[in-house]
């Protein structure tokens, strides 16, 4: 049984050695409240099989996105940005509006110059059509109203991979999969 938890635990801490730390966590939570997490279940669009399950912590400067999007064709690259507006009544997801953009800025790749707020890097998918997501959004909150809340907006994957510099949304193509940021506590 000893020889059983050492290897366990010496898995555990080789494991810890070759990872890089995730983003500092928001303050804790006062006594008595429950931490801000979000869930956006994407669900297709513009008659795509592609689905998934996001979901979203407030972390350090901005909010942390970890989940998986399924469906897509294997080894491709699709843009993923947060929308406008929390809406994917459209069939081709058009109701979330245009990328997230608070601050009127032009599209770009974030971290590296002038962006949308809602704009993230590509996602890949495995061979098996599987995006592992976990991105970290800088300068963003979920929940509480400020002007860069993305709570009740749109998570949405296009078709196409986004160029970073294409007006006014990276010529990711279309929409395929599309679902709302609900706040949960």
């Amino acid at each position: 049984m000893r020889i059983v938890l050492l290897a366990a635990a010496s898995a555990l801490v080789l494991g810890a050695c070759g990872s890089s730390p995730p983003p500092t966590p928001a303050a804790a939570a006062p006594a008595g409240s429950t931490a801000k997490q979000g869930i956006a279940n994407l669900a297709p669009a513009s008659g795509s099989l592609v689905s998934g399950k996001i979901t979203l912590t407030p972390m350090g400067d901005g909010v942390h996105l970890t989940g998986v999007v399924g469906g897509l064709p294997a080894n491709s690259t699709h843009g993923f940005h947060v929308h406008e507006k929390g809406d994917c009544s459209a069939a081709d997801a058009t109701s979330a509006g245009p990328h997230f953009n608070p601050a009127g800025s032009g599209h770009g790749r974030a971290g590296g110059g002038a962006h949308h707020a809602g704009d993230m890097d590509n996602i890949v998918a495995d061979a098996e059509g599987v995006a592992r997501v976990s991105v970290h959004v800088m300068g963003v909150t979920l929940g509480g109203g400020a002007a860069n809340d993305i709570a009740n907006r749109a998570l949405v994957v296009h078709a196409s991979p986004d160029d970073y510099t294409s007006q006014p949304a990276g010529n990711a193509g279309a929409r395929v999969a599309c679902g709302v940021i609900a706040v949960t506590e």
